[in-house]
């Protein structure tokens, strides 16, 4: 096998970064819930032995949680998200290839090789050092097809005691493959897979062997590359990160808000952050969509939701610019009298910055792009939100529930760990 796509996740993340800075964690149930502290959506290995479900109201398992001596945080997006980086660092200076962050926890590389013995000796190392540098434990699949890197990871994850597995063929492992509905194959939809079924299909093995005409004709040619990729064809190449088109930005409030001005320091907030993201991939927004609502699982309360759009005269990425046209439709549709829950925007009509078309009678655009960069290079240097726009507010009312959050340990330096 000369080629490979080799598949590493991080087992139970969000938990292993809280377990990273308390070993006291170790062995016990721990969660962690959503925005506004609503509902589970991270567990540890002693929490799924509960028998308590993904997306799980809390309040609902609070009880058991307590009486099993368990633990609850909010997320810290913010410790997930450095720590992310610094697994994926580490990825890229212990494999050398071609690689795919595919998401917060999870990364695929494209591998030349040719010893599959090597190749499990090598993973190791892999696995030693992260867990070494880091701090996070992290399982590793390989195999000919990016799918088949996903079965290998799922099975090294849930049935190997290395944590390491690499999937050398179909044929090879028919028993694994047997083993494996079809709708828990890696792009196989619910829907895709009642109807599989219905054809004959039911586990990746048969799958595997099925003919690809038919599958075409009664499902179409995403699945037909799915066939191809159980066969050991690879039809999935790794994705390169692509400017996005539309950036949307929006969050529950903590409180239900019947006043505009935190709604406005929020809507402030969101365009900040979509602002930073649209400057990192170099790009420039030609309008803004601002949207807010009431909180529709409340039928005893009455109910409102509005949205507005506005192009630019010229696209932009100055914050302050964006902030207040995001404002002026927020005035638009705001109605006193009702309880709001959500608010957000969405930046639209995004092109890259270096397609810009400027104006010989507007030439006022590059020095706010100077100035961006400036307070962007601020707060990369010195930590967010150290220069910020005073629309967004300093007391911040709006801000969401987090009951239960950690310090950020590696990103602020007034909650570095600290050791007695």
């Amino acid at each position: 096998m000369k080629k490979m796509f080799v598949l590493i996740d991080c087992n139970n993340f969000y938990v292993s970064c809280e377990r990273v800075f308390d070993p006291k964690l170790n062995n016990i149930p721990v969660a962690i819930l959503s925005n506004n502290d609503g509902c589970i959506v991270a567990r540890s290995n002693e929490v799924k032995k509960l028998n308590i479900p993904m997306g799980a109201p809390y309040f609902k398992y609070k009880g058991l949680l307590e009486y099993n001596n368990g633990k609850v945080f909010s997320s810290n997006y913010q410790l997930y998200g450095d720590m992310s980086q610094r697994v994926m660092d580490s990825i890229k200076m212990l494999l050398s290839g071609e690689i795919e962050v595919y998401s917060i926890d999870e990364a695929f590389i494209y591998l030349d090789s040719n010893n599959t013995e090597n190749l499990f000796e090598l993973f190791k190392e892999v696995k030693e050092k992260i867990y070494k540098w880091v701090g996070i434990p992290v399982s590793i699949g390989a195999g000919a097809t990016k799918t088949l890197a996903k079965f290998a990871n799922n099975y090294a994850k849930k049935n190997t005691k290395e944590g390491i597995f690499i999937f050398e063929t179909p044929y090879k492992h028919k028993e694994i493959m047997k083993s494996i509905s079809v709708e828990d194959i890696w792009g196989i939809s619910t829907r895709w897979g009642r109807r599989l079924k219905v054809l004959g299909y039911c586990n990746s093995y048969q799958l595997c062997h099925a003919d690809t005409a038919t599958i075409r004709a009664y499902l179409g040619v995403v699945v037909t590359r799915i066939v191809k990729e159980l066969q050991g064809i690879s039809c999935i190449e790794l994705e390169q990160v692509k400017p996005k088109k539309n950036i949307m930005s929006s969050k529950s409030f903590g409180t239900l808000l019947s006043n505009i001005e935190p709604i406005e320091e929020a809507l402030a907030n969101y365009v900040a952050r979509a602002c930073e993201k649209l400057r990192a991939q170099k790009s420039k927004a030609q309008g803004i969509y601002v949207f807010l609502h009431t909180n529709k699982f409340k039928h005893y309360e009455s109910q409102y939701s509005n949205s507005s759009t506005i192009g630019f005269e010229y696209p932009s990425s100055d914050t302050g610019f964006i902030i207040k046209q995001a404002k002026n439709l927020l005035k638009k549709i705001f109605r006193e009298g009702y309880k709001y829950k959500k608010t957000g925007i969405i930046l639209l009509d995004i092109i890259p910055e270096k397609e810009m078309q400027y104006n010989l009678f507007f030439n006022d655009i590059s020095n706010k792009d100077y100035l961006m960069k400036v307070i962007d290079e601020i707060n990369q240097k010195f930590g967010k939100k150290t220069v910020f726009h005073l629309a967004q507010g300093i007391t911040k009312r709006w801000v969401m529930k987090s009951e239960y959050m950690t310090f950020r340990y590696t990103t602020c330096w007034e909650e570095l760990l600290k050791i007695k």
